[in-house]
């Protein structure tokens, strides 16, 4: 389900700054990996762009129309040689065919968690399965239940929470964002309604934006079975991308080969 468009797209890239440490951990992993890359929600390419500067081969693939018509435009301004190890797709994570195989498959920043069901995120393994050279490699992060949902495992829901300010780039407003999480423990879905205020200089509020982002959390050992049952051998999981120890919340940092 495509989720970043209007407010969520436009905002995307000064809001959705990735994680301490994301962005050198799958540049490693695409370094290493010693052929090409499949980058899976490649958004507006914060990731993609410099593995593809490091003279890595990678094609993004993501659902957003607005996110990947910015990716294009980033791709036109660049060099020829490194604009020409990028390819760009649209389509779902899911039930995507590209007929060719890659050394690496990559999901940054949690984009695996927006498929909503069980049966989506074991069909998005088995494509990733099928994308796979033998012996090549799946990272991705996903975040913790126990570190996002703390005394909320009821159903209950977040009050209104101020996460954090930008300067937009343009108009050169003050943008406030707040949040509220809602959780259905059932299902194991949360729906983060995001808050955004442009304050002028003068302190006015000219305008308030809505935007909706939904996840499906999964729980550590959840995780490890999928990847198990769709032919994945796991080879870690790490709580930082340092290859710290997991210890039950924060990130749930996952390393898994198709053998």
């Amino acid at each position: 389900m495509e989720q970043y468009s209007g407010v969520l797209a436009r905002f995307y890239d000064q809001y959705f700054v990735g994680l301490e440490g994301e962005l050198d951990f799958y540049l490693q992993q695409a370094a290493e990996c010693g052929g090409s890359v499949l980058e899976l929600g490649c958004g507006t390419g914060r990731i993609l762009l410099p593995t593809a500067a490091a003279g890595v081969k990678i094609c993004g693939l993501d659902s957003a129309p607005q996110m990947l018509a910015q990716l294009q435009q980033r791709k036109a301004a660049l060099p020829a040689d490194q604009a020409g190890r990028i390819d760009l797709v649209q389509g779902e994570m899911q039930n995507f065919s590209l007929d060719r195989r890659f050394q690496l498959v990559t999901i940054p920043y949690r984009s695996f968690q927006h498929l909503l069901a069980p049966a989506d995120q074991e069909e998005a393994l088995h494509c990733i399965y099928e994308h796979l050279e033998t012996g090549g490699r799946l990272a991705f992060n996903i975040f913790d239940p126990q570190g996002v949902m703390g005394p909320f495992w009821q159903g209950h829901e977040t009050r209104l929470c101020h996460d954090t300010d930008f300067i937009e780039d343009g108009s050169g407003h003050r943008v406030v964002v707040w949040y509220v999480r809602r959780f259905d423990p059932d299902l194991q879905l949360m729906e983060q309604e995001l808050v955004f205020d442009e304050v002028a200089k003068d302190g006015r509020v000219v305008a308030r934006h809505h935007g909706i982002l939904n996840f499906r959390y999964t729980f550590r050992f959840e995780m490890q079975y999928l990847l198990e049952l769709c032919g994945f051998r796991v080879d870690g999981l790490y709580g930082d991308f340092l290859g710290g120890v997991y210890r039950g919340s924060g990130e749930q940092i996952w390393l898994a080969t198709k053998e």
